[in-house]
């Protein structure tokens, strides 16, 4: 068991001695929250029991949960930020409160870590008179009560600014010392829950690290919150009381706990290392990026590429394993940007990008013992990041040369040229930017805005050109071509109901000699699976049912359950073809068989089409396949 594997262990039991119910780790991506992309908190999953509802398994629970802030990309490099980190959380729903929760965090800090109680520093909430919250004099008091117990003259400071003032106990406001979804109070929307919070801070002293060569700000005096790197925040107790409404904040109904530590932090602490990349969470990582690379992690040149190397393969494994797949959208394109930007540094440090790969095993064995499914998916993941670090290093190859021809005849980076990039040779905006910075080029101001325009308007240029020259994305309008196309619509929902409603369109393409079409799947179907699929189309369309066009609201067509494809490029009003019986329904069931945005057209039944069969299946992509079918001969 690694030391990583024993101190979250070691947090776990002592959760559950105090009668806290331990619970699993949600996955990476939340279930039913089209919100955000990430599980970027353990709290994520709490809010309903703030608000009185019942948890399953009582007023206490605790867990270690998985959390992936892509935010903290750009901050990756330093002494202390990472983007895939370990919570671990306690919460008590209207049970105990503050007393009892810093109680519970001294001790186990002090007691459970040894930690020295004279290199804890803690900051509390300053209060709001606009707003009527008081400065958090209780949980001052209460700190000030358990640093005097373990033999620490705790003083209060009110004023941080001034430095720390051989202080111990720190008021700070709003903007550090409170806590919700939303951020600061001016930023919650109503009914969105909040509270001040407590957190604590471990002080490595006048220990220096290569980043952080001096812990003293040049622009102020040194205090536990400022960035310097000599403290370190390694948990946060939030005292979640209150509720925005419409009349200001007003307290919720019972008084709850909502806390937070930094796993990968608290080890850090516990081996008094101020470089969390040192620690057992990551060395092991460190070491085999060194045996890859001539260059030493302890070369300060150098040292930043070892830290978004090791943080993005490792973040790159969990997301994987947690069924992320590299692609062009939403979490897939975050995991893509993650291993190209490792890929890259690979570079800076000499290492032969395919060997990154070797990375992986040594991911699964820090985190294997506590996720069991980890091990299972080894093979897999380092199947895919093989398969995507073929691909990315050809068009590195070639942006790299197109990059320095371009920028030879100007001096600076425009988002004309970083889109021109990423269009022809797949180059990736973030990558041209660190290009850029690395070789001391400017970049154009509002370049990120001025590259999302060019983006769009490529987009919409390439749509008027495919309507141009092909109405609803057909080659003709013939017979043949509009059975397929209506088949098309019983081929995506065949395929849902035998391989899962996972399965996505992703493309088709339709002549009068053959239907193909494209949808994600990580396999190749089976032949008992492929007959399912086949007996289902045919099925339907023996069974003569009405194709039925509505225009409707595109709100109220993804109300009635429709499917969209690339839900944001259709206007505000939509077409909605529906197969099947009442297309009114409201509901996806057995009131209809298929439902889709689509532009048509359309034959008006399905025994129009004419039996059809499925022929090849192959593979086109990362996890996405590709179908043909065929009207049976007569």
């Amino acid at each position: 068991m690694s030391d990583l594997s024993s101190l979250r262990q070691k947090y776990l039991d002592y959760l559950q001695g105090l009668g806290h119910a331990i619970v699993p780790s949600a996955a990476l991506v939340p279930d039913n929250d089209p919100t955000t992309l990430f599980t970027s908190a353990g709290m994520q999953s709490m809010i309903p029991y703030f608000f009185g509802q019942a948890h399953p398994l009582g007023k206490r629970v605790a867990n270690s949960q998985k959390c992936f802030r892509a935010d903290d990309i750009e901050e990756v490099g330093d002494n202390r930020h990472t983007t895939f980190f370990e919570m671990l959380g306690n919460w008590s729903f209207g049970d105990y409160f503050k007393k009892e929760q810093i109680e519970f965090i001294f001790n186990f800090l002090t007691g459970e870590l040894k930690l020295d109680p004279s290199k804890l520093y803690v900051s509390c909430f300053s209060g709001n008179q606009a707003l009527g919250i008081e400065r958090d004099d209780e949980a001052a008091a209460t700190w000030q009560r358990l640093f005097k117990n373990a033999g620490i003259e705790a003083k209060i400071i009110t004023d941080p600014s001034q430095g720390l003032q051989d202080g111990r106990i720190f008021f700070y406001p709003e903007q550090k010392n409170w806590w919700s979804r939303s951020g600061v109070p001016a930023n919650m929307p109503e009914g969105e829950p909040g509270g001040p919070d407590s957190e604590v801070f471990y002080d490595f002293g006048e220990q220096k690290t290569t980043l952080a060569e001096k812990f003293h700000r040049e622009d102020g005096p040194c205090h536990i919150n400022c960035d310097c790197g000599r403290f370190l925040e390694i948990g946060n107790s939030v005292f979640m009381q209150y509720q925005k409404t419409s009349a200001g904040f007003e307290p919720l109904a019972q008084a709850n706990i909502d806390f937070g530590g930094g796993l990968e932090r608290l080890l850090a602490a516990s081996e008094n290392q101020p470089d969390v990349f040192r620690t057992a969470a990551f060395w092991p990582l460190i070491s085999k990026i060194q045996e890859l690379s001539p260059f030493s992690y302890d070369d300060e040149n150098k040292q930043k590429y070892y830290r978004i190397i090791a943080d993005h393969m490792k973040a790159a494994v969990m997301l994987m394993a947690d069924g992320v797949m590299p692609s062009s959208k939403e979490q897939g394109y975050v995991l893509r940007r993650l291993l190209r930007r490792a890929l890259r540094q690979a570079a800076y440090l000499e290492i032969q990008q395919e060997t990154l790969v070797d990375l992986v095993p040594l991911v699964v064995e820090i985190y294997g013992d506590f996720y069991s499914d980890l091990p299972g998916k080894q093979d897999k993941i380092s199947q895919v990041l093989a398969s995507e670090q073929l691909k990315f290093s050809k068009s590195l190859s070639k942006g790299l040369k197109e990059f320095e021809k371009m920028l030879a005849a100007a001096d600076q980076l425009t988002a004309s040229a970083a889109f021109k990039l990423y269009e022809s040779f797949g180059f990736p905006f973030e990558i041209s930017l660190e290009e850029a910075a690395a070789r001391g080029i400017s970049v154009e101001a509002d370049v990120k805005e001025n590259f999302a325009k060019e983006r769009q308007t490529h987009a919409d240029s390439s749509r008027s050109s495919l309507k141009n020259k092909f109405k609803s994305g057909l080659a003709d309008h013939g017979d043949t071509v509009v059975k397929y196309h209506t088949t098309t619509h019983l081929l995506h929902e065949a395929l849902r109901q035998v391989l899962g409603e996972s399965v996505e369109q992703k493309g088709s393409n339709i002549t009068a000699e053959r239907l193909r079409f494209d949808f994600s799947f990580d396999r190749a179907l089976t032949a008992g699976e492929k007959n399912q699929v086949e007996q289902l189309i045919n099925d339907w369309i023996k069974a003569d049912l009405s194709v039925d066009k509505q225009t409707l609201p595109k709100a109220s067509a993804l109300k009635s359950g429709a499917i969209a494809l690339f839900v944001e490029k259709y206007p505000d009003i939509v077409n909605v073809y529906s197969i099947g019986q009442n297309p009114n329904g409201q509901k996806k069931g057995s009131d209809f068989i298929s439902r889709e945005f689509c532009s048509g057209p359309h034959v008006k039944r399905t025994s129009e089409i004419g039996e059809i069969e499925l022929t090849r299946e192959k593979a086109v992509a990362d996890g996405i396949r590709r179908i043909y079918a065929l009207q049976k001969s007569s």
